[in-house]
């Protein structure tokens, strides 16, 4: 991966709810629309594969091919491998904090491939990405309030 092109990030969310519950709503993408604002479609493909269009504050919108890679409830991790504006690998590891409270991390390593990101990748860089910690934001409020409403046990 080119350098200039390359993005690591890497966000923690606490989230008052069993890391079971955590690690079943986030292995399940087709519900990321219900709760993530900026998900705006997860399509399925196959059963371990789908499509995905997200939008954060800057105009543009990015869609990918997920392909996941490994479903590892006992370790708490979901990885997957991304193909199409973003190129790369994600991974969310679910880890228990106190009986009903848990710590999801999310890391992402990826080279943008949208042609613009890549024109603008130089003076475009701290929006990227500023727009991408906007996005994780609102995730975390979304999926925290999504796991409010839902009833687990």
């Amino acid at each position: 991966m080119g350098e200039l092109h390359r993005y690591r990030f890497r966000s923690a969310w606490e989230l008052a709810a069993p890391a079971e519950r955590v690690l079943g709503v986030l292995a399940d993408p087709l519900t990321y629309p219900l709760w993530w604002p900026q998900i705006l479609e997860v399509r399925r493909l196959t059963d371990d594969s789908g499509r995905m269009r997200f939008r954060s504050l800057l105009p543009y919108e990015l869609g990918v091919t997920v392909h996941a890679t490994r479903n590892d409830p006992g370790a708490g991790v979901l990885e997957a491998r991304l193909v199409g504006d973003l190129h790369g690998v994600t991974r969310w590891t679910v880890s228990p904090v106190g009986e009903c409270h848990a710590r999801a991390v999310f890391e992402e390593d990826v080279e943008v491939r949208k042609p613009l990101m890549r024109l603008l990748a130089l003076p475009g860089r701290p929006a990227f990405r500023a727009n991408h910690a906007w996005m994780m934001r609102c995730g975390r409020l979304g999926l925290a309030h999504y796991l409010a409403l839902c009833h687990w046990s």
